[in-house]
């Protein structure tokens, strides 16, 4: 069964962290209204959405992509790269127990989700502001047991690898490609964002669906005129704290038996 975790919009989110955009003021009942939006979304497509309750002093705690890597064998933990994050990875531990085998990545590695981008058995993995080469270095140590290859992918103009680019099935790339270094890369087709939406990259591929921000309609444009499925979700609000699509989510497969009544 496909799963989808999820958790609920903090009230402090008002204090997240800002890296590559100015603080604006986020109104959080709007802020809310979309997250809900998002996860319905996420339940029409095939998903059981699990939903964390809100961490009142954790302004980022709703970003849940970040502490953790899911993969079919097992989840690894991870240390994010500021401070105030790290605290997140706790919780949500604890949730994905039941699913997975955990491991984790130790300091002085440093890694987020936001920064890994899995296609098939290749984890490519943005050495960005938050994710150091150590924590590279320890995530290939743990998959290789299990023949993942990591990569590693320089970013310069942004949060994550994936605030840059995505992929969308179809061997297909949605990508700002003047924010990381796209060599690695090489041998996937690509979608460019429109020039004047630089922040379009993130997108969710999910059940023949790109699930995409509505804030962004030209390069909405270039995705169906190049036959992608698009469903737009307004996520305006909650882009003022640096947040993506992918990010509001930890999508997987839940294997365990089920109980035959």
């Amino acid at each position: 069964m496909l799963t989808a975790i999820t958790r609920a919009v903090s009230p402090a989110i008002v204090h997240c962290e800002l890296t590559f955009l100015d603080r604006h003021p986020i109104d959080l009942a709007k802020a809310r209204r979309q997250h809900r939006v998002y996860q319905r979304v996420l339940e029409k497509l095939g998903a059981r959405v699990i939903t964390l309750p809100e961490e009142p002093s954790l302004p980022d705690s709703m970003f849940v992509e970040d502490p953790a890597i899911v993969l079919d064998e097992l989840a690894v933990i991870l240390p994010l790269g500021t401070p105030s994050r790290q605290p997140e990875a706790a919780s949500l531990a604890q949730a994905l127990s039941p699913f997975r085998k955990l491991a984790y990545i130790s300091a002085p590695g440093s890694m987020e989700g936001g920064d890994i981008l899995r296609i098939g058995r290749k984890l490519y993995a943005g050495l960005s502001t938050r994710t150091n080469a150590e924590g590279l270095r320890q995530l290939a140590r743990i998959l290789q047991p299990h023949k993942y290859e990591v990569i590693g992918v320089p970013v310069t103009g942004c949060l994550h690898l994936k605030s840059a680019v995505t992929y969308i099935g179809r061997n297909t790339l949605l990508a700002n490609r003047s924010w990381f270094d796209p060599r690695p890369l090489a041998g996937y087709d690509w979608i460019r964002v429109a020039p004047e939406e630089s922040q379009a990259a993130n997108a969710l591929a999910l059940a023949d669906t790109v699930v995409f921000p509505a804030s962004f309609p030209e390069t909405r444009a270039r995705l169906e005129a190049a036959g992608f499925h698009v469903t737009p979700v307004d996520i305006s609000e909650l882009q003022k704290a640096e947040s993506g699509l992918t990010c509001s989510s930890l999508l997987f497969h839940d294997f365990r038996k089920q109980k035959i009544r």
